[in-house]
């Protein structure tokens, strides 16, 4: 069985190999952060966001939480995005979610009053919203793939109007939505699909008094 004891092991043959081929790699690292892309993902230990697009720390500035949501009051989820965007001046932003995530599976079954029901209250009500078009896909699998799909497109959404993108100044920052299949170890572009996804709160907002 693994220990801790072995990860620290496991650490120290990684920082020994990285600097043989690589001399200097963690003295660039420690004196600047420079990366080129905003990854919220999901917690998933299945999905390392380095690993599955080929870049080395440094790289990518990650954000990860269950069934990768971007939710208006997670100050966190925030904070990151406007640290992102207004100190490192990323201009591409990744939301990946992916199939087989057992937080959009939950969203599909009863809650059993654990915290983490509170959490993916948010991608119950994205079920709730697109019940129909969710239960026209034939089996449970395809249900949950469905909705794995649909809560990437309304995480993106959530992105784009979040009060970040909303104060760039003119600056673009590109909103992207991806999807993983852990099976075969493959990205998938969402993101053409956006666009003909209604974002929940849009549709629900009152008109103006």
């Amino acid at each position: 069985m693994l220990s801790v004891d072995q990860l620290l092991t496991n650490n120290r043959a990684w920082r020994d190999q990285t600097e043989r081929e690589r001399p200097g790699f963690f003295q660039s690292l420690a004196s600047q952060q420079q990366p080129r892309f905003c990854w919220i993902g999901c917690a998933d230990s299945r999905v390392p966001a380095n690993q599955i697009i080929g870049l080395d720390p440094g790289q990518v500035f990650v954000h990860r939480n269950v069934a990768n949501l971007v939710v208006h009051t997670d100050l966190n989820c925030l904070a990151v995005l406007d640290y992102a965007v207004n100190v490192l001046g990323i201009q591409d932003v990744i939301v990946c979610g992916h199939y087989g995530c057992g937080g959009v599976a939950a969203a599909l079954q009863p809650g059993s009053g654990r915290v983490v029901d509170h959490w993916i209250r948010h991608v119950r009500d994205i079920a709730k919203f697109y019940r129909n078009e969710i239960e026209r896909e034939l089996t449970p699998t395809a249900q949950i793939r469905r909705l794995c799909e649909l809560n990437v497109a309304t995480q993106v959404v959530h992105v784009r109007e979040s009060p970040v993108l909303q104060t760039t100044g003119g600056r673009e920052v590109r909103v992207h939505g991806w999807i993983y299949d852990v099976a075969d170890g493959l990205l998938r572009d969402l993101t053409p699909t956006v666009d003909a996804v209604r974002a929940i709160e849009p549709a629900r907002r009152m008109p103006p008094c």
